[in-house]
């Protein structure tokens, strides 16, 4: 679909050991379309969090293939498809992938500052000001709870404005609450710059909020 940020074209994938073949991916084809928030949910091991390493271009399928705002992923080498993530992409994870040694601060001018963006400081600032941690800029990851932490990783993620953001179960290192608070964040500010977010998650709760669900189970799309 040519007006797609984001089609995932008859993709398979599967791991060979010493016990065998496992499928983990089973033709899953669907296309997204700019400004939609979709969840994909499914049990664990249903193969949620393999097809959005997939999708970003970390992992490679065993067929098929993943075409990023019309450019063809696994047609690209390595540099090319990290060049084309650090442009057109977002992350946010469960465990928050801070770096222990840069602070608040640094942990978002980073992508920035990769970017060659002269503004890295003051745009890092202002978004951390945007996700209420304006007085924590020069503090660590260590010493920040796990929901400030995360809140450090949204605005990592959403500085650069990025066309696709790509969440896998941001709130399971979270209590309920904090959660939440950290899920209407994350839908605030997606709204706000228009990204289309895909959003992995077993919680039908959380997916309720989005456009659309896509469910997997055992690799294969049971609806979407």
């Amino acid at each position: 679909m040519s007006d797609s940020i984001i089609s995932v074209e008859h993709l398979f994938k599967s791991v060979t050991d010493s016990t065998g073949t496992l499928d983990i991916l089973r033709d899953i084809d669907f296309a997204l379309k700019p400004k939609e928030t979709v969840a994909i949910v499914g049990a664990s091991g249903s193969g949620k969090s393999t097809l959005l390493s997939i999708m970003a271009g970390l992992d490679t399928p065993s067929r098929g293939t993943v075409r990023l705002a019309g450019q063809d992923l696994f047609a690209m080498d390595e540099d090319e498809r990290a060049g084309l993530r650090a442009q057109k992409v977002g992350f946010v994870f469960q465990s928050f992938q801070l770096l222990g040694n840069l602070t608040a601060l640094e942990n978002v001018m980073l992508p920035l500052e990769l970017a060659g963006r002269r503004d890295a400081r003051q745009a890092a600032t202002a978004m951390l000001g945007r996700v209420g941690l304006a007085e924590r800029l020069r503090h660590y990851p260590r010493v920040l709870s796990g929901g400030e932490q995360q809140r450090v990783a949204l605005a990592r993620a959403f500085v650069l404005q990025p066309a696709l953001l790509l969440a896998d179960e941001p709130t399971g290192s979270l209590d309920f609450a904090t959660g939440e608070k950290v899920m209407a964040l994350m839908f605030a500010l997606n709204q706000e710059q228009g990204t289309t977010l895909v959003l992995v998650t077993h919680d039908r709760a959380i997916a309720s909020r989005c456009s659309r669900c896509i469910t997997i189970e055992a690799g294969r799309v049971l609806g979407s």
